[in-house]
């Protein structure tokens, strides 16, 4: 299979998840937004950075990528699609996800390993995980807060679509491991369908041995599991 990692001006974390995806022996190919989706697309990365400097707000400018409609129309043909940190948010302002990416609670920008809780394990980019598992990843970001209408995250809740919240080592989950004010701790979800997920912490700076760690292999092995 061949992933499209999209580059969007001001993407910066592109050429690590190329990097992670051909550890986890993944092709993947960095393409050029204005390029569009390569004919032999079978799995889409929206990788991180701050595409469009975060004018408007994170990821709204990229959202409206003509690139984007062909994200979409793959999404509804059942194509792997994953959002990380900047990525996540032109998920989230694509609608390829619900829920938005907003401003942290601390108004700064957080830059530091958290606690992951894996919450369901029955999906592709979980799949490598138990459910309940505790993960360390990074994050690195200044809209990293997810706010959804509290009934519409009683939805996601109820459809087992959050895949990770932020917890202490332990997995428990409280206001304290929270680093940037997310909605009952949610650090990452899927869309209507789970091949689709967005989630803020990077799994790529956490996929090889020279980083520390490769806890983040599972997330990007979703690809060959979808």
């Amino acid at each position: 299979m061949t992933v499209a990692v999209i580059q969007f001006g001001g993407s910066n974390c592109d050429r690590d998840t190329v990097q992670a995806l051909s550890a986890v022996d993944i092709d993947a190919e960095l393409v050029w937004h204005e390029d569009g989706l390569p004919a032999d697309t079978s799995g889409i990365v929206l990788p991180g950075g701050f595409s469009y400097g975060d004018y408007l707000r994170a990821g709204a400018m990229a959202a409206r990528s003509p690139i984007m409609d062909e994200v979409r129309d793959q999404a509804e043909e059942g194509t792997p699609i994953l959002g990380i940190c900047n990525g996540a948010q032109i998920g989230c302002e694509s609608s390829l996800t619900p829920g938005a990416f907003t401003t942290n609670e601390s108004a700064r920008f957080q830059c530091e390993r958290v606690h992951l809780r894996v919450e369901n394990a029955d999906t592709p980019w979980t799949a490598a995980y138990e459910e309940g598992e505790v993960v360390e990843f990074p994050i690195a970001h200044g809209e990293g807060r997810f706010e959804i209408e509290d009934d519409r995250l009683d939805e996601l809740e109820d459809e087992d679509r959050v895949i990770f919240r932020y917890c202490d080592e332990d997995g428990n989950v409280t206001d304290d491991v929270n680093p940037n004010g997310s909605k009952h701790n949610v650090a990452g979800v899927t869309g209507e369908n789970e091949h689709v997920a967005v989630m803020m912490p990077h799994p790529e700076r956490v996929s090889l041995p020279e980083l520390g760690s490769t806890e983040g292999r599972g997330v990007l092995k979703g690809f060959a599991d979808s």
